[in-house]
């Protein structure tokens, strides 16, 4: 796993809203995803393995009550 975040770069979501309501993700670390909170940005970060992110977004995708 990546312990060094420094330098990455976060980005939204295309479906966040503007209430600041968002987690932000981080592309480009090889075979894991990091996770942060859109709100408090220096605080903890979460780093997901790929296959465990691909899962998540999958189950979301087909929630019913998700609005994607």
């Amino acid at each position: 796993m990546h312990s060094d975040l420094s330098g990455i770069v976060w980005r939204k979501s295309s479906y966040s809203s503007a209430n600041g309501q968002c987690v932000e993700i981080a592309d480009g670390l090889p075979g894991v995803i990091p996770v942060r909170d859109s709100k408090n940005p220096s605080g903890p970060r979460l780093v997901f393995g790929a296959g465990a992110w691909t899962s998540f977004m999958a189950k979301l995708k087909d929630d019913p009550y998700m609005d994607f």
